[in-house]
């Protein structure tokens, strides 16, 4: 099956066609995680994009639903060098060339995604268009330059769940990911439990487990909720989820942060630190090509220590934008000097820009989650 991606530049890669056969669309971006192609398919902070992946052998240890970040693949269409026919390992339950067409999921593939990765990096993130259909670029390309941008589009509320729901950790399927849960169920037991309202802005099922880790009953609630209706349910904390597209639209998630300022211990992660510092009077921009994959420096400004982090997002918060007489800057990117961290200095509220829930990914970070609980604890005595 042939394939073909043509970017809203005119730059056009002709390859082989794999998972479900058709046209995809959306901005493409691309990761340079060496592991974890199912986890990055079902994060739902990939909804709207395309996701070019570097390492060149893709697909090769199969897929099964225990590595699922959500229920489905959120990713609009998959682009890799070498697409594996089969999937070689014991955990494998369906190969992945499969598995995409179950989801509908477009991959292009025996491309030179170096070249692809590097015209991105080089011109930054822009509008795609994979198609098995056509092969007509022109008619492509002018397709991918109609598509919808990023900058302005509220994704969080397509992606969210639609009613309450609580997260059930003793649930068998609920119980895989970060392989420290077992022992750390062990270690929680006993230990007092706290009730965490958690927003879903396109939540990860690993956020969900860590949150349990630390002894924490969850409950998860769709992204337009209010503060009034969680502060009537009396969480312990809230906890505010990553999720897709441009922070700035998704107004009224930074209203409910605003009413429950003070009120309550606030912790986010990606999507929800960014909503955190626009509560917190900050603004927000659009990198160049955005920040996904799993061995990027972040250095603790408090301990400097250099965490090896996971990251997925192509916002940041403005720090020259941010009081400083109000918000400590917490966490930096050594590799760009993004921000990727805020604490307030007199209430109880922190956020972090990368994913210490990262699965798989590195440990570094694990710390935040107990943090989060030592600070529920302090405020309520």
């Amino acid at each position: 099956m042939q394939a073909i991606l043509a970017l809203e530049d005119g730059r056009v890669f002709r390859g082989e066609g794999y998972g479900h056969p058709g046209e995809c669309q959306g901005e493409v971006v691309f990761n340079t995680s060496l592991t974890g192609y199912q986890e990055i398919a079902t994060d739902p902070s990939y909804a709207g994009q395309i996701v070019v992946l570097t390492n060149p052998q893709i697909g090769n240890y199969g897929t099964n639903q225990a590595d699922n970040e959500s229920g489905k693949p959120y990713i609009e269409g998959l682009i890799v060098r070498e697409f594996s026919a089969i999937g070689s390992n014991w955990r494998s339950e369906q190969v992945t060339d499969e598995y995409m067409e179950r989801y509908s999921v477009p991959v292009l593939a025996e491309i030179d995604t170096r070249a692809l990765v590097r015209h991105l990096r080089t011109h930054g993130v822009m509008r795609g268009v994979i198609s098995t259909e056509t092969s007509d670029a022109e008619a492509l390309i002018q397709k991918a330059r109609k598509i919808r941008k990023m900058d302005g589009t509220d994704l969080a509320k397509v992606v969210s769940t639609k009613s309450v729901y609580t997260f059930d950790s003793d649930d068998i399927r609920n119980q895989s990911g970060d392989f420290l849960l077992s022992a750390a169920r062990v270690q929680s037991a006993g230990v007092r439990k706290h009730h965490v309202v958690a927003y879903d802005f396109g939540i990860k099922q690993n956020i969900l487990r860590m949150l349990t880790r630390e002894g924490c009953d969850v409950t998860v609630v769709p992204a337009e909720t209010t503060a009034a209706d969680v502060l009537a349910m009396k969480p312990d904390g809230v906890f505010l989820s990553n999720g897709p597209g441009d922070p700035e639209p998704v107004e009224y998630a930074v209203k409910a942060i605003r009413d429950m300022l003070g009120r309550v211990p606030v912790f986010g992660i990606c999507l929800g630190h960014q909503l955190c510092g626009l509560a917190l009077g900050g603004k927000t921009y659009k990198l160049k090509f955005g920040h996904h994959g799993g061995n990027h420096p972040v250095r603790n400004n408090a301990t400097g220590k250099v965490e090896i982090t996971a990251h997925n997002h192509n916002f940041a918060v403005d720090p020259d934008s941010i009081n400083a007489n109000e918000i400590e800057l917490t966490h930096v990117d050594l590799n760009d000097q993004t921000l990727e961290g805020l604490r307030h200095r007199t209430l109880p509220l922190f956020s972090v820009q990368y994913h210490p829930e990262a699965a798989p990914g590195p440990h570094d970070s694990h710390y935040l989650f107990s943090d989060f609980r030592k600070m529920m604890e302090e405020w309520k005595g």
